[in-house]
């Protein structure tokens, strides 16, 4: 529950702070006194977004800061979720500086906005007059009545499977598409994997080729070369290995005579070992250099192809002609085999829907048998509100199709005589029975739910006298099990509050302020009388006081 908020340099608020009550909390206050501006505070705190009007003045920050007790919440866990230390009294603060950049803390560390916003959806409850017209919002009525059903872990389990089925209805069409694509492209397909599976192709295979055409197209010039080289080594009078060789054998004579000699042969003889070795390689390479017109045409053409293939497929080397290949085979497999995964895919997602189908029933029956329950309880308290001739009852219509949250369309019908049929609450309902209904609502959910506060901003909107009294009551009984903050223009209402607080305008600025008994009975004399307080007003006011 909200045990202090603190509220600076919000629009006309220079400075509020309030203690509040653990129980029914009343504000009232003249219109354009500033209760709404307080709710614009308090919508901030919760992480509502900035709309640039905060700032009372733009050169200093706006904070609105609320202390929480937290005890018997079960807030532990999303405190352990979003790695933040838990407290059974937690402060949550707002900041928006005057750039218009806004900072949230809980308990003065920094958080993330979503993350803020997600905790105050656990702390408070907030309905202001516009939220009547929720009733509108099939999304809200079918919420509504799953909160009574208690088909919370039902819901999740729902959702998860629509969400497995959303996820396999999609990967179906994809596979569709894909294969829809594929049997257009299967022929372009199939005779391009068949081209470059023909042309064996093979990974470094045009340097092979362009290094063994250089020697084909100089085969003559080689040879010369070669048999020149040959010659000039082993010609049997003239070449340089006899030559050396003789040097060698004489030099070797002399070396016991002359060491210097020795030293020579020693050296010639590892020239000449190097320059047979030179002979050997040159006679190898000659035999292997052969003018071959034929193969040097087979080789040529073997090269164009590959230079062919290249420029048609748009690539740089064989290298990416043999990845195309393989993509175009695997392209095709996956056409050719396309009907088997689409059946695989189909039956995985009727195996899906079959089991959010089952899920949906389970939804559907938690409802219908909800559903009695839950228009009694509304009718109860609409009787008490002085509408005992109301009829109001939940319809269940199937839909074509699934959707989010199963397969029902949820319908509230109403109407507040007996007479007449009823027909959709958005559609019959006045903005007094709109209120009621929504108190009665509110009040069902909030046992529930189990919210530790709960805000009515004029819920009793239209309605006055015995009814108000009535709802009065019904907003106490609620302030037994919760923290309840009720704005209200009604006397009948602010009687029952454990605290009352006036909100006003003084110089031009936004204060609140907790009455004391004594001033209790001057404010709810005042919203009886108006401006001029009469005694029989404040006679009243003590009734309704109990005092």
């Amino acid at each position: 529950m909200l045990r202090r908020l603190s509220v600076e340099n919000y629009a006309l608020i220079e400075k509020l702070e309030m203690e509040l009550d653990p129980h029914l909390n009343i504000i009232t206050g003249e219109t354009g006194a500033g209760k709404s501006i307080l709710l614009g505070a308090l919508g901030l705190l919760l992480g509502a977004k900035n709309d640039g009007s905060a700032m009372k003045d733009a050169a200093r920050n706006c904070t609105v800061e609320g202390t929480f007790d937290l005890t018997g919440s079960g807030l532990e866990a999303f405190f352990a979720e979003n790695d933040l230390d838990y407290a059974a009294e937690t402060t949550l603060t707002r900041v928006i500086t005057p750039a218009g950049k806004s900072r949230a803390f809980v308990n003065d560390v920094p958080v993330q906005l979503a993350q803020l916003r997600e905790l105050g959806t656990r702390l408070l409850d907030i309905h202001s007059q516009h939220q009547n017209l929720i009733l509108s919002s099939e999304e809200f009525r079918t919420a509504a009545l799953d909160t009574v059903a208690g088909n919370k872990e039902l819901l999740a389990q729902y959702a998860a499977q629509y969400a497995r089925m959303s996820e396999l209805r999609r990967g179906l069409a994809s596979l569709r598409e894909a294969a829809e694509r594929g049997r257009r492209d299967e022929e372009w397909l199939r005779f391009q994997c068949d081209e470059l599976t023909a042309a064996t192709l093979r990974e470094g295979e045009q340097a092979e080729l362009e290094e063994e055409l250089a020697v084909l197209e100089n085969a003559d010039r080689i040879g010369e070369a070669l048999t020149g080289l040959r010659n000039a080594l082993d010609n049997d009078e003239t070449g340089v290995l006899t030559q050396l060789k003789n040097a060698e054998n004489a030099l070797g004579h002399l070396r016991g005579h002359y060491p210097t000699a020795g030293d020579f042969a020693d050296r010639l003889h590892a020239v000449l070992e190097e320059l047979k070795d030179i002979d050997a390689s040159a006679a190898a390479a000659s035999e292997r250099v052969d003018a071959d017109p034929e193969r040097l045409a087979k080789r040529s053409a073997r090269l164009d192809a590959l230079i062919a293939l290249q420029q048609k497929y748009r690539v740089a080397d064989e290298a990416e002609l043999i990845a195309l290949r393989d993509r175009s085979a695997a392209q095709l497999a996956a056409i050719v085999h396309s009907g088997e995964e689409i059946a695989a895919a189909e039956q995985a997602l009727q195996e899906a829907a079959d089991k959010a189908e089952a899920l949906a029933e389970r939804l559907h029956k938690a409802r219908e048998k909800a559903a009695a329950g839950f228009a009694k309880e509304i009718l109860t308290t609409l009787a008490r509100l002085g509408m005992p001739d109301t009829v109001f009852q939940i319809a269940l219509t199937p839909r074509p199709e699934l959707d989010r949250t199963g397969r029902d369309q949820v319908q509230y019908l109403f109407t507040a005589n007996a007479r007449m049929t009823p027909q959709p609450i958005e559609r019959v309902a006045s903005g007094g029975e709109l209120s009621r209904v929504m108190l009665a609502m509110k009040a069902l959910l909030a046992k529930r739910m189990q919210l530790p506060t709960i805000l009515f901003d004029e819920i009793d909107t239209g309605v006055s006298g015995r009814i108000a009294d009535a709802m009065g009551e019904i907003i106490e009984s609620l302030s037994a099990s919760m923290q309840v903050v009720d704005i209200t223009h009604l006397p009948q209402v602010a009687s029952k509050g454990s605290a009352h607080f006036v909100v006003y305008k003084r110089n031009g600025r936004t204060e609140i302020t907790r009455l004391s008994d004594d001033d209790r009975i001057a404010e709810i004399a005042k919203m009886l009388s108006g401006s001029q307080v009469t005694q029989a007003a404040v006679a009243q006011a003590r009734i309704l006081l109990g005092r």
